[in-house]
């Protein structure tokens, strides 16, 4: 008890990971000294919300994952507001840019992903955005106000939501997807053809195979996009090409860094005293037996209660099924599983119906499930997805095959 006592563990990154893993901690009986450091001025929030909610109502603050009494109570430091400039493994310490440091005994990255930035003539115009924290979000939701023509350039999760929301606010709302497909790296055709018929059908125009040349500007606004040689106006721009996981600092210090930074089943990194958690790692996942990188809230917070796990002397493989959500509209899509090595799918979906449901398969095992509109399978996909207890292909491709009624079966 003495030694726990004496012992500091140390977080950089105040996202959804570094909450839950500030709480786990204290919820495994970990008593020793907690700090988190992150480069954001305030409270660790909710992303979600950042593309819909909070863009759509000028009123809407930043909605916090725990309060501030919290931390007071839980005895855990907060350093908002403060940029880690290197990691010292030699001595167990962190500096800050401030010139303080922090001596660890066991130091957690949760450092997550930034927004990948597009390189081409024009992006450094007034009125391109990103978003990918509050302070984006801020800065996009004050200047929607006075934009009638928006561009988003990618359609993938965020561009989609976001673009939704402009729709829903009354804006004229271009999306240029550089892929064939909507959401193509994460979902089946079947999924991205429904999205792209509602998102037209509710009055965006959309561009595949969209080759965007340049952002157009005149006395450094924004005044369009050229795709494929033409520019379609636009007073707003919203940049949504995916993420980069922020390793950088894990690289210099000597950590296995690889798309991500390495770790095991528990969480530890190339360096027994620093554990890695969320959009910025890379691990094997036992599903697939290679090594992926997650972006989801859920990864991060399974992977804050698995590192607690470690760092309180109790170690379990990480053995989480992932799932993921995005609202876009009046649609409510989310995912089950992964379905990187799917083969076969079965698409279920009744007549004029807006619920779907998307069965991926390796051979005759089921990998993933995409649902729209579709809560129900989609919980029931966890249960069994996480309880391995799933039907084969012949099962599901019946003509009358009902999931609500096998998974009673096997309950």
């Amino acid at each position: 008890m003495e030694a726990e006592m004496d012992d500091h563990y140390v977080i950089i990154g105040g996202g959804h990971g570094g909450a839950q893993l500030c709480a786990s901690l204290r919820q495994n009986g970990y008593l020793g000294r907690i700090s988190m450091v992150s480069n954001e001025n305030c409270l660790p929030y909710h992303r979600p919300p950042l593309s819909k909610a909070f863009l759509k109502h000028p009123d809407t603050e930043k909605q916090i994952i725990k309060p501030q009494a919290f931390y007071e109570d839980n005895n855990i430091e907060l350093l908002l507001g403060h940029e880690v400039s290197a990691i010292e493994r030699n001595s167990n310490n962190i500096a800050l840019k401030n010139g303080m440091q922090l001596a660890y005994t066991k130091l957690i990255l949760a450092t997550g992903a930034r927004a990948r930035i597009l390189d081409i003539p024009g992006s450094d115009a007034n009125g391109v955005h990103y978003l990918k924290i509050a302070n984006d979000a801020v800065r996009l939701r004050k200047e929607l106000k006075k934009a009638n023509n928006i561009s988003v350039i990618g359609g993938g999760f965020i561009g989609l939501e976001a673009a939704a929301t402009f729709a829903g606010l009354g804006k004229n709302v271009t999306v240029f997807e550089a892929g064939p497909r909507l959401l193509g790296r994460a979902v089946s055709p079947e999924i991205s053809e429904y999205f792209l018929n509602q998102h037209r059908a509710g009055g965006m125009t959309i561009h595949l195979n969209a080759a965007v040349e340049e952002i157009a500007q005149l006395d450094g606004l924004v005044k369009g996009v050229k795709c494929d040689g033409s520019v379609t106006n636009a007073d707003l721009v919203l940049i949504g090409i995916g993420v980069i996981a922020n390793c950088e600092i894990a690289e210099t210090a000597g950590l296995q860094c690889e798309n991500g930074i390495e770790v095991d089943p528990h969480m530890q990194t190339s360096d027994p005293s620093i554990l890695a958690i969320g959009d910025c790692v890379s691990f094997e996942h036992w599903q697939t037996g290679t090594h992926v990188r997650l972006e989801s809230i859920q990864n991060a917070n399974d992977q804050a209660r698995n590192a607690a796990l470690t760092l309180t002397g109790n170690l379990q493989p990480y053995s989480e099924v992932p799932w993921f959500w995005s609202d876009q509209g009046d649609d409510k899509l989310q995912i089950v599983g992964m379905s990187n090595n799917s083969e076969r799918r079965i698409v279920k979906q009744q007549p004029g119906s807006n619920k779907i449901s998307v069965f991926h398969f390796d051979r005759m095992s089921l990998l993933a499930i995409d649902t729209v509109n579709n809560q129900a399978e989609h919980m029931i996909g966890r249960r069994i997805l996480a309880g391995h207890i799933l039907p084969d292909f012949s099962d599901v491709s019946a003509d009358d095959f009902d999931f609500r009624a096998f998974f009673k079966s096997i309950s």
